[in-house]
């Protein structure tokens, strides 16, 4: 009985060591990102965002880690035509075309929640932070120096949230490659032509996954 009992011990002794092994405690990825944004403002279309960042990600055992992302997109050019005047909270806008620029970038933390097999890692997440953008303050700029009235305002940094996403492809011991990620991103940015404050937006991001396993 003794036999059994020492011979179960060191399996299971033997099982969570695998365990231990198989999940990396640490992971540093970089990546491409594509977003589509929408600006909430009344004939303004989506904007189609291009960039890239990185981030880390420390692993709670195999299934669970939590995850810092960073984000930037670069320059696109918004344009909005104003028929006639426009009355806001905030003052008039005049009838006229007003072009601007915006950038944007994101920095989010969250838990991750991860299904590792041999050779892909499944994986979905929720993240909470922040992110800024000129975009807005340069439109409301630009209707200010077209005759507008409106309050000048400069970048914000609202609230954001990301939710969804995506599989890990294993290329070896140190290195996976992400596939895809896909994510639903809600941000509250405050635009001046109708105060709305959340835009719902997606994500997708692809990439390379550098893993440590703290051997």
């Amino acid at each position: 009985m003794k036999t059994v009992l020492y011979l179960l011990t060191f399996t299971a002794v033997s099982c969570l060591s695998v365990f231990a092994q198989s999940a990396p405690k640490f992971e540093v990825y970089g990546d491409y990102s594509y977003m589509q944004f929408n600006p909430s403002v009344t004939g303004l279309q989506s904007r189609a965002l291009n960039g890239g960042g990185g981030g880390f990600q420390f692993n709670m055992g195999k299934y669970f880690g939590l995850k810092g992302d960073f984000q930037g997109y670069g320059s696109t050019q918004w344009t909005k035509t104003v028929t006639s005047p426009i009355g806001t909270p905030n003052g008039i806008i005049p009838a006229g075309t007003y072009k601007s620029n915006a950038n944007m970038f994101t920095y989010m933390f969250g838990p991750v929640v991860r299904v590792p097999t041999k050779r892909f890692v499944p994986f979905g997440e929720i993240l909470f932070g922040g992110s800024n953008t000129n975009g807005y303050g340069d439109l409301t700029n630009a209707i200010i120096a077209g005759g507008g009235t409106i309050k000048a305002s400069g970048t914000q940094h609202p609230f954001t949230m990301a939710l969804g996403g995506g599989i890990d492809v294993v290329a070896g011991k140190h290195v996976t490659f992400r596939l895809g990620e896909f994510d639903y991103v809600i941000t509250r940015y405050t635009n001046p032509l109708t105060q709305t404050n959340n835009q719902n937006n997606f994500r997708y991001l692809g990439g390379i996954v550098f893993t440590f396993r703290g051997e």
